[in-house]
């Protein structure tokens, strides 16, 4: 794997810990809460994290927590 992804387990997606890189609407630390598992049996693409102080919520593309550019795995 390169060194600028990190490791996502499709799978174990719901309830993972994340860490913004650079604070979105002054957030650090989110949890992704649901994963939307498309009807027509299409891979998963989307997910909605929430933010643990705020608990503000956000639709993002699952594939953007593996760019260490913008997600660090776990709370940091």
């Amino acid at each position: 794997m390169p060194q600028d992804q990190n490791f996502v387990d499709v799978k174990k997606l719901h309830h993972s810990k994340w860490t913004a890189v650079t604070p979105i609407e002054r957030q650090k630390h989110f949890m992704v809460v649901k994963v939307i598992v498309p009807e027509d049996g299409s891979p998963i693409r989307q997910v909605v994290i929430e933010a643990v102080l705020t608990r503000q919520q956000k639709t993002i593309e699952w594939r953007t927590l593996k760019d260490r550019q913008y997600w660090i795995s776990g709370w940091s």
